[in-house]
């Protein structure tokens, strides 16, 4: 098979769960429509999963597979799994069929699979996006037999066949990529003081509770009068936390269980407090704001710790263990909003990282790669 630059007219996008997963796929999806707007694109996501609203709210179509996750302990859906996945395969199979892409791409998550099963075994040309440093299973195991693996860091040949992988970091949105926002305008959007300084905390698409606790114990204390908020909590914890976090008593902190104006977020933060998954790195080194980076225990590898260590190690970024959350994160955030040297350094640092190191970055004017016989 050989690589042709040539524009793409049809194409299956298929996975999600998480923005991880979904904004890269967007980002995609925006950068083939941008090279050729008559290109029909559709992609596939599993029933009742973040994607199935995410992608109809960024203009494109959507069709969801019954498809789900392996639970850990014995309940009643593992009994369905098998006849749910059987199901999902015949209907990624007729999508294929009625749709007839050009290429079909998976960026991970639970509908991944059974759509790259089908397209492999219908002799589609099809490409795995991996966005992490330690692929999921799902990745690993279609990565035998599509035709080319994008991935964003160096290094994968111990997970997938070297001759497939190609290096292209990770697609980012391409509101971060073009001309940002001012600060001023920013804060309107959130309607927020210019005169203060604004934290932005990102939970990561579900939310992490250990950053929202560490707000809950901030608030408690006291917030400063000299600066602000621009909190995501996570549509999980929304309801929760807006019982406690009245807007009117708190004027200064904006609760939002998710933000879709996220060049408006970055453009407006002073600090950025986040999680260190590939997608939010991704983005903050387009950003070249301050960071302090949270990674979470709770994924394979301790993948967050490798991403948030690459950019520490470089003198780009602070890092907070997620068991020191509660008093480590706050004595950070004051330590950059008084320290302006050590602000202006991190901010050139992780600008500067991002184009020696690339095991992360790509723009959204990376090529899109199609192959043919």
């Amino acid at each position: 098979m050989k690589l042709d630059n040539r524009h793409i007219s049809s194409v299956i996008i298929s996975g999600g769960g998480t923005g991880g997963h979904i904004f890269p796929a967007i980002a995609i999806a925006n950068e083939i429509k941008t090279r050729n707007p008559e290109a029909k694109i559709l992609f596939i996501g599993a029933i009742g999963k973040m994607e199935m609203t995410r992608v109809p709210d960024a203009g494109f179509d959507i069709v969801g597979l019954p498809i789900m996750g392996f639970q850990r302990k014995l309940t009643l859906s593992n009994f369905k799994l098998p006849f749910m996945l059987l199901i999902s395969l015949l209907r990624a199979r007729t999508l294929i069929k009625k749709f007839k892409p050009e290429i079909v791409i998976g960026v991970g998550g639970y509908a991944s699979g059974p759509t790259l099963k089908m397209a492999t075994w219908l002799r589609v040309p099809s490409v795995v996006q991996e966005q992490n440093s330690f692929p999921g299973k799902t990745n690993i195991l279609l990565s035998k037999k599509v035709d080319l693996i994008c991935t964003a860091y160096e290094g994968l040949e111990n997970f997938f066949p070297k001759e497939k992988i190609k290096l292209t970091g990770n697609p980012v949105r391409k509101n971060l990529s073009n001309d940002m926002l001012s600060k001023k305008e920013a804060l309107k959007i959130f309607e927020l003081a210019e005169n203060k300084k604004t934290i932005l905390i990102l939970g990561g698409s579900l939310g992490a509770k250990t950053l929202n606790d560490a707000m809950l114990e901030m608030i408690q204390k006291g917030v400063d009068n000299e600066v602000q908020y621009i909190w995501q909590c996570g549509k999980y914890y929304f309801e929760q936390l807006k019982s406690k976090v009245s807007e009117k008593e708190n004027p200064s902190i904006k609760l939002l269980a998710f933000i879709s104006r996220m060049d408006a977020a970055y453009a407006s933060a002073d600090v950025i407090v986040s999680r260190a998954g590939a997608l939010s790195v991704s983005e903050l080194c387009l950003v070249g704001k301050p960071v302090i980076l949270v990674p979470s225990p709770n994924v394979s590898e301790d993948h967050q710790t490798k991403n948030a260590m690459s950019l520490v190690n470089a003198d780009a970024a602070l890092m907070v263990r997620d068991l020191d959350c509660a008093n480590g994160l706050i004595n950070n955030v004051n330590s950059l909003l008084a320290d302006a040297d050590l602000s202006g350094r991190l901010s050139r640092n992780i600008l500067v990282w991002q184009d020696l190191m690339r095991p992360l970055i790509s723009l959204t004017n990376q090529r899109i790669y199609y192959y043919n016989e």
